[in-house]
């Protein structure tokens, strides 16, 4: 039998379909926020939940120690909302003609990150902090700013990103040290 692909992800039988399909727990807990960003996102996207393919739903939670940040990113294939669970978190995105929209949001509170815009999430308080974030895609997709220009393979020319941050190469190279895994 040839499996079907639906959405990149192989459709079972329905003969084979039971509720695990359908089910995740691994929301229910606090990640482990022991890392250079203070911050970890547990992902409960079509990877985790076979049950989700071609729904168009999808969600994570996110734990921050206090200073925590998810640095700027983009999810190419989804429009976020958060929701903050416990703490406060200053949040905001940057629409295509740069303008920045901010806020501080605590316990209880929603705010919205349109479909590819950049956008992060900080714990400016002195507390950890956790969120749920909804999106309107089975595996809405995170590319980090930094990562992605800093760290790509093969690497982005030096003197491109040199020339596009009017900065000298050895500061290009430091950033790449500095955001190498080991630190």
């Amino acid at each position: 039998m040839m499996d079907i692909k639906v959405d990149g992800f192989t459709c079972k039988s329905s003969s084979e379909v039971d509720e695990t399909d359908f089910f995740f727990s691994g929301l229910a807990a606090p990640a482990s926020t022991a890392n250079t960003m203070g911050t970890a996102a547990t992902p409960a996207d079509v990877r985790q939940i076979p049950g989700l393919n071609t729904l168009s739903i999808s969600m994570s939670r996110h734990d921050f120690a206090p200073g925590g940040v998810n640095p700027p990113h983009v999810h190419p294939r989804a429009t976020e909302i958060l929701f903050v669970v416990d703490g406060e978190l200053l949040v905001g995105f940057l629409t295509t003609s740069n303008k920045l929209f901010t806020k501080i949001i605590s316990k209880g509170e929603i705010f919205v990150f349109p479909r590819g815009l950049l956008h992060f999430h900080f714990n400016n308080g002195s507390s950890a902090a956790a969120a749920i974030a909804a999106f309107d895609s089975q595996l809405p997709g995170t590319q980090p700013a930094a990562a992605a220009l800093f760290e790509a393979a093969p690497a982005v020319p030096e003197n491109v990103l040199a020339a596009a941050f009017r900065m000298e190469s050895e500061l290009v190279e430091k950033i790449k040290a500095g955001l190498a895994p080991n630190n």
